[in-house]
């Protein structure tokens, strides 16, 4: 596979003569470098809303309260020492009630006794429960690149 005027080698791809001048040249190198950007792309969107639900129930509450009783006890009894004092005898508290007369003495006209007692009940209240509900739509926009 030689031609006339040159010889020419498949191996290196270039004729003989060529080869010597090539080789007697200085090539230049060059070299590349990459620069890396970045920049903002909008790809998409979330949408989130949030309800109120309110529904209305009817809810048992217990509760306490106290009940008293006022029972007057006649003693009409004349007294000549101080005044009797308001005194406790187990759940019940006694208020002595007096009054003076024309000859100025006391006379213990009756007593008051005071009993409480607890008491519980149930009753039954309209209420209002609220309660949040939240939904997420995405919203993707086609980008190409």
């Amino acid at each position: 596979m030689a031609s006339k005027d040159k010889t020419y080698n498949k191996a290196e791809g270039q004729a003989a003569e060529d080869r010597v001048a090539y080789q007697s040249k200085t090539i230049p190198v060059i070299e590349e470098k990459v620069k890396v950007r970045k920049k903002v792309v909008e790809t998409g969107s979330v949408h989130i809303s949030k309800k109120v639900h309110e529904d209305e129930v009817d809810v048992e509450v217990p509760y306490v309260y106290e009940d008293v009783d006022v029972e007057r006890i006649a003693i009409n009894q004349y007294v000549d020492t101080p005044p009797p004092a308001i005194r406790q005898e187990g759940e019940t508290t006694i208020i002595p009630v007096l009054k003076e007369v024309v000859v100025k003495r006391l006379v213990l006209v009756e007593e008051l006794h005071v009993t409480k007692r607890k008491v519980k009940k149930q009753a039954s209240q309209h209420m209002t429960l609220r309660s949040e509900e939240v939904s997420v739509k995405r919203k993707n926009s086609n980008t190409s690149e």
